[in-house]
């Protein structure tokens, strides 16, 4: 983790200790920002205790907080109704809170459960993150509290251990059965490379170079505008589902499963289990190929990996949409040398890599075949690998 980084942030951080300046009456202990993340493959593996390939995005939360020792939480978010929720730290228990705010009430309440001496806090935050869109504002959430609370409170945690913390806040509070990959990737994420994540052995992850700039590529992210509430039990029915596979064939997990042994576990399992496993055996296998052409310096070799791990996420997984796979087919038809969802799925964003210089034909395309389906334009953006979680030293406001 990144305990202070000069970034962009800076300008922006000043802005929010002024804003919490205006609505606590006083200044904050300190600015610190949590990016979403994209992932470029490794999908509904996590909870699988397999592999995935996250990057952090130039897109933050920031979080201007101040310690209180009055046990209160009081939290308010510039995307917000502009009221303050407050709420008391020993009352904290999951369900007790159903709005926004339970993603970073949930991380108080976390560490509290495990034993770390913690109190309350005014917060505000600040996001440009997009909601919605699979990038993970959640998790930007969760994180930014983590790494606040962790140096606020003198906890001294490692990045994994504050990762798994904010997992646990949405696991166990908000109810939410994630895997860890997109805390680990907001937390622990380093500018210019993609996190190899091992979900079993989260400490031992590792940064792998992704040079977009050195090799001519950018990789576009396109939010197609559908949003999918993650909590209603779609995403709990397919980690049940993955759960129940593993069990019957005597596995911890489907990451134990080799790919060699898939067509024989296969033929032994329920058929409306069978989807399931194939995809998470050959995601994981897609995660070590991606990781082997990063190393070897060819990262244009992803663009069929991308495409071959969407389309696992549309036939076996089966969590994609008509817009999702529409934003894919176009961006290949206009030249994108891979594209996928990412993230939870039923919605949010597309990911295309393409060369320098085609970004704008890309998405010009995805934008008339969203028009001529009668969809609502989507939002593209470039990104680059970022960096994770860390303090930011609010510059002046000029």
């Amino acid at each position: 983790m990144n305990r202070t980084h000069p970034s962009d942030d800076d300008s922006r951080a000043a802005r929010a200790a002024d804003t919490f300046r205006q609505i606590y009456g006083d200044s904050p202990d300190g600015v610190w920002a949590a990016p979403g993340r994209v992932n470029l493959i490794g999908e509904h593996t996590d909870y699988n205790d397999g592999f995935a390939l996250p990057i952090a995005l130039p897109q933050t939360t920031l979080l201007a907080a101040r310690t209180r020792t009055d046990g209160r939480l009081r939290l308010h978010s510039a995307q917000g109704d502009g009221r303050i929720t407050e709420l008391a730290v020993a009352a904290l228990a999951p369900g007790a809170v159903t709005s926004w705010a339970a993603y970073p009430a949930g991380v108080v309440w976390a560490f509290a459960e495990a034993g770390h001496a913690v109190g309350g806090a005014d917060l505000h935050f600040d996001s440009t993150v997009p909601t919605g869109a699979g990038l993970s504002s959640s998790a930007a959430l969760e994180c930014a509290v983590a790494v606040a609370y962790d140096e606020l409170y003198g906890l001294g945690l490692t990045g994994a251990e504050l990762a798994r913390t904010a997992q646990r806040a949405e696991n166990g509070f908000v109810g939410v059965p994630c895997g860890i990959m997109d805390q680990m990737a907001s937390v622990c994420c380093t500018a210019g490379a993609a996190l190899h994540l091992d979900a079993r052995t989260p400490e031992r992850h590792l940064q792998v170079p992704f040079d977009l700039e050195g090799q001519g590529l950018r990789l576009l992210v396109i939010d197609t505008r559908v949003t999918h509430d993650l909590g209603d039990g779609a995403y709990a029915a397919l980690r049940t589902g993955c759960e129940r596979a593993a069990a019957l064939l005597g596995l911890p997990a489907l990451r134990d499963l080799p790919a060699g042994k898939l067509p024989e576990a296969l033929s032994a399992l329920p058929q409306e289990l069978v989807p399931l496993v194939r995809h998470v055996v050959t995601e994981n296998a897609r995660v070590e190929e991606a990781v082997s052409r990063l190393r070897k310096g060819d990262a244009a070799a992803l663009g069929p990996i991308l495409t071959d791990g969407h389309a696992s996420l549309r036939d076996d997984y089966r969590i994609s949409c008509p817009e999702t796979d529409l934003a894919v087919a176009a961006a290949l038809h206009a030249g994108a040398l891979g594209a996928r969802m990412t993230g939870g799925g039923f919605g949010g964003s597309v990911i295309a890599l393409v060369r320098a210089g085609r970004e704008g034909m890309v998405g010009e395309s995805v934008t008339a075949a969203f028009g001529a389906a009668g969809h609502r334009p989507p939002r593209t953006l470039t990104v680059t690998p970022a960096a994770g979680a860390r303090r930011v030293e609010p510059a002046p406001v000029r």
